[in-house]
């Protein structure tokens, strides 16, 4: 069985190579960067199966280089490694295509617990069908996290689209909030439930245009995803 290939970007030397020690000798195959432009350079030439960024890089922060791998591969998991804790810049992550947000000091084992589960939710949604899906007038392309209506187009953030396609799948039934949760961030907190807020209220006002979609909250439940 081949190993998973690690992307790692991280500019203090002390802590970077005990990262990529740690990695190996759990049997991850790991390629450190220390900048932003480097990394570019070496996700193009490794394709990895994830990324582990810091964001206070030389160079270019990993904010600009999580968009620019985005652009290159729209469904390659990405874990920002930070010591930002603001809620802004957490949000800032995932807006530039985080999956997954990693708070210093962290241990090893939350790392490659969180690597692991990524992956896994990855490799399944990979599996999924990825031809368009029809909500009333819109055309939701997955893959390449497009919401089309008529002759606009919408980009959505891997966020955005990861839990519109959750929504699509329970179309016409009501999903559990505590589900979404756990399955596009990992926790049930009351941070990401207030970041879960946040996209649910973006998602309404990109479908707005078409009155028979409605996203309706089931107080103390989740949400009823409504296609006429």
């Amino acid at each position: 069985m081949s190993k998973t290939n690690v992307l790692y970007v991280e500019d203090e030397p002390f802590l970077g190579r005990i990262v990529k020690e740690s990695l190996e000798s759990r049997d991850f195959a790991v390629q450190m960067a220390t900048d932003g432009k480097q990394a570019l350079t070496v996700f193009r030439e490794i394709n990895p199966d994830i990324c582990v960024l810091d964001i206070m890089l030389p160079q270019k922060d990993g904010y600009t280089l999580a968009q620019e791998i985005r652009q290159v591969n729209p469904a390659v998991p990405i874990i920002f490694v930070t010591a930002k804790t603001q809620t802004e810049d957490v949000l800032k992550g995932f807006e530039s295509g985080g999956n997954d947000y990693l708070r210093k000091p962290f241990s090893m084992e939350e790392l490659i617990v969180r690597i692991t589960n990524l992956l896994s939710m990855t490799q399944h949604k990979n599996a999924v069908t990825r031809e368009a899906l029809v909500i009333g007038q819109y055309e939701f392309l997955v893959s390449r996290y497009e919401l089309k209506f008529k002759d606009r187009i919408k980009k959505l953030s891997h966020r955005e689209a990861s839990l519109l396609k959750r929504l699509c799948e329970n179309k016409n039934a009501t999903l559990s909030r505590k589900d979404i949760l756990l399955e596009l961030w990992g926790d049930d907190s009351f941070f990401n439930s207030r970041n879960l807020d946040v996209y649910i209220t973006r998602l309404r006002d990109y479908l707005k245009d078409d009155p028979s979609v409605q996203i309706i909250t089931i107080k103390g439940i989740g949400y009823h995803f409504a296609v006429g």
